[in-house]
């Protein structure tokens, strides 16, 4: 199913097809409050950026702190090592979506470690 008014349809196979066309696409990648699914595409492009097989902004669109469990479980992986400080800053997060335009478009691709 399309929507009518869609000025390009690109027909994948299957999902991986779909996310790595998106990410070929995009400036950048925004997550609205959603499901498992908005959940399961951010940690598949903040994983790419951490690592440096991607290098566009990222952020989280925390609405009505809709993403603050999440936010305060990325604090806890570093405090607790299994997260280095510099890749929990691989993404932005803001309440308001003109605020974290605005950082996303300043965006700047850290340099790499490698391990």
């Amino acid at each position: 199913m399309a929507h009518k008014d869609l000025t390009e349809l690109i027909r994948v196979d299957n999902m991986h097809e779909r996310k790595a066309k998106m990410m070929s696409l995009a400036d950048g990648f925004m997550a609205l409050p959603g499901g498992p699914g908005t959940l399961e595409e951010f940690f598949e492009v903040f994983t790419w950026n951490q690592i440096g097989l991607l290098q566009k902004p990222c952020g989280i669109l925390n609405i009505n702190g809709y993403y603050n469990k999440l936010i305060e479980l990325f604090d806890h992986m570093v405090a607790e090592k299994f997260l280095q400080e510099r890749a929990r800053n691989v993404f932005y997060v803001d309440e308001n979506y003109e605020s974290l335009l605005n950082k996303m478009n300043a965006y700047v691709a850290p340099a790499i470690k490698t391990y």
